[in-house]
């Protein structure tokens, strides 16, 4: 049997970060909006919003750098669980267990300013001329 998920999307919101009670475990959760391949009547995409759990250091990077509108890359299975709402109601619901999340956004500019404060340079202040070039 089965249950692999593959999704690339981007985040509607900022991951959630917790702790499970007694053991501490990180898990974070966050929804990621992925367009249909196809068009409705209207020639328009229909989106869909998919429910994320990621456990251990990996949810932990998540928090720390994905954020609301990041492009990612999602594998895992599908979970459908059961619980009971605060009025006594049975609920179920669908959610995707990552096993893998890549970040596929580049460098955001911000990264960018930080690297060049710290004195990376770009090599636009060397002085070399074409015999200093061994190629």
């Amino acid at each position: 049997m089965l249950n692999q998920v593959v999704l690339i999307g981007r985040l509607t919101h900022d991951p959630e970060l917790r702790y499970t009670a007694g053991s501490g475990v990180p898990v974070a959760t966050f929804s990621l909006a992925v367009d249909r391949p196809f068009t409705n009547q209207q020639g328009e995409r229909e989106t869909d919003f998919i429910k994320i759990v990621t456990w251990r250091k990996q949810a932990e990077n998540c928090a720390n750098y994905l954020h609301k509108g990041s492009l990612a890359a999602v594998s895992g299975r599908l979970q459908i669980r059961s619980y009971e709402d605060n009025e006594g109601a049975k609920r179920k619901v669908a959610e995707v267990v990552a096993e893998n999340v890549r970040f596929l956004d580049k460098k955001s500019d911000s990264d960018k300013a930080r690297s060049e404060d710290t004195g990376s340079s770009g090599g636009d202040d060397l002085d070399i001329s074409g015999d200093d070039v061994p190629f």
